[in-house]
């Protein structure tokens, strides 16, 4: 017997699946979320549902927000189950499901005037976000706010009338102080280096093209705690669907899959109070880059270096991918050759121990994480999780034969067709260009290269540009498995 995921039907669902044990009812709103995906239901909600399972902070609620078209469905889903979510655990030697409650409401486009309404509530006192690495209008290249895309441009002309997350962070900013209510805290929980300097800076670029004094304002009144975030969590499709319901009973038309771990390093800067995360595992520190840079670049820089030779190699499962010897050879040898030396030392941490736990975790057969879903977004990955480990290497005069073929072989990837003669489907916003300067790459290996938005300096550096075109030469003449067994041979020059 299966029954749909409802308040009216939480005793039915309890036989088979962790329920809250908090009243709904008794809950009120304190967070404002932009971007209700899969990594906040399984990460942020997951928290906050086991904190108010203890009976605390039950003023943090979430108020899910969303500005892109594609929240509609989220929300009509979620609204449709009352706001709750289905999230299944999977590690290699269990598995549990845990219907969550911490969401109230979700609040999408073109409603645009009651999420600012939402955002002046003096209830609401942190605002977070999970809006992608690709989301902050920043230059990949310069890692700078760019004031000139055409949504930051449109927000910039009609302030009044924002459509960007950030344009209406400010419109939510300058009401509170019109009412002489105290500022939010602005929370980045994206998988970008000092993510909360990120956001700043595109709050405050953004409120800089219209009100100079109210982005001084800004900086000088509102918090933007950096933080860590990890817990690896695929997209939902029919299969995970089917499992909740044949499994657990539980008839979810969004449900929530992902590994057993995680993990939440954050700053303590919330001058308006916070939940009391760390009683549920948030770890607090005064800062969080060792961590983040460790994490960045040692799992999300893992993550990219297998997406694409999986992919030629036609692999769809990461975990697959680790079970090709050459795969996981690559990312060992990749990882301690040339990344791992150049990640700062992080208190308490060993490094080694940490990528054994990030190799075992990316084998773990039950999570259904996809080479696709690491592939995606690569012009916006690519320059925050391996071009700067390649760049660091260059300065400080360091070979970069594994990054280079990163890099190589995502340009291969680019060309449009697997090994077999199998078509890619790309997703990234600059699918066509990379497409193009991959294709141009086959008479000039430069040409990739010469995206300068992505590559930078390190596009233009001779050692990298020597080993990246004798990558891309084996990958064309002897395929991706031969050269990845030349890297492992040292045989890659």
């Amino acid at each position: 017997m299966t029954f749909k995921l409802s308040l009216a039907n939480l005793p039915a669902i309890a036989a088979r699946a962790s329920v809250p044990a908090y009243d709904r009812a008794s809950l009120k709103a304190g967070i404002l979320h932009f971007g209700v995906g899969n990594f906040h239901r399984a990460h942020m909600a997951v928290y906050l549902h086991e904190l108010f399972n203890r009976g605390r902070d039950l003023d943090w609620a979430i108020i899910g927000a969303g500005v892109m078209p594609s929240d509609q469905k989220m929300r009509d889903t979620l609204k449709a189950q009352d706001y709750l979510t289905t999230v299944v655990e999977q590690d290699v030697a269990r598995s549990a499901a845990t219907v969550t409650g911490p969401m109230v409401d979700i609040i999408t486009a073109p409603d645009f005037e009651r999420i600012i309404a939402t955002l002046a509530d003096p209830a609401i006192r942190i605002v977070s976000m999970t809006i992608t690495e690709g989301g902050y209008f920043i230059d990949p290249a310069t890692g700078r706010f760019d004031p000139t895309h055409p949504a930051i441009v449109a927000d910039a002309a009609d302030p009044d009338h924002p459509k960007t997350v950030f344009g209406l962070i400010i419109a939510g900013l300058k009401a509170r102080r019109a009412a002489a209510l105290p500022p939010f805290t602005v929370m980045c929980c994206d998988n970008i280096p000092g993510n909360g300097e990120v956001t700043e800076a595109t709050v405050c670029g953004l409120a800089e093209l219209s009100d100079p004094a109210f982005a001084h304002w800004i900086h000088e009144n509102v918090a933007f705690p950096n933080a860590m975030v990890d817990r690896i969590t695929p997209a939902t499709g029919e299969r995970e669907i089917a499992i909740a319901r044949d499994t657990y009973g539980i008839e979810d038309g969004w449900p929530v899959f992902c590994e057993e771990f995680k993990q939440w390093v954050l700053e303590d800067k919330f001058p308006l109070g916070r939940p009391a995360l760390d009683e549920v595992g948030v770890t607090f520190v005064p800062d969080v880059a060792p961590y983040e840079l460790m994490k960045l670049r040692i799992l999300n820089g893992g993550h990219a270096a297998i997406a694409y030779p999986a992919a030629l190699m036609d692999i769809h499962y990461v975990h697959e991918a680790m079970e090709n010897p050459l795969i996981r050879g690559f990312l060992a040898k990749l990882e301690n050759e040339e990344i791992i030396p150049v990640v700062p030392p992080v208190p308490g941490t060993s490094l080694a121990e940490y990528y054994a736990l990030i190799e075992r975790r990316f084998a773990n057969p039950k999570i259904g994480d996809t080479i696709p879903r690491l592939a995606q977004d690569g012009s916006n990955r690519q320059p925050k999780f391996i071009l700067p480990s390649t760049a660091d290497r260059l300065a400080k005069g360091l070979d970069v034969v594994g990054l280079a073929l990163v890099s190589a072989l995502w340009c291969r990837y680019f060309e449009g067709l697997s090994d077999s003669g199998k078509a890619v489907a790309f997703n990234d916003v600059n699918a066509e260009r990379l497409q193009k300067a991959a294709l141009a790459s086959r008479q000039d290996p430069k040409a990739f290269l010469a995206l300068g938005d992505i590559f930078g300096g390190v596009g233009t550096n001779p050692r990298f540009v020597l080993r990246f075109t004798g990558a891309l030469a084996s990958l064309r003449e002897n395929g991706t498995a031969a050269t990845l067994q030349k890297y492992l041979d040292g045989k890659l020059a």
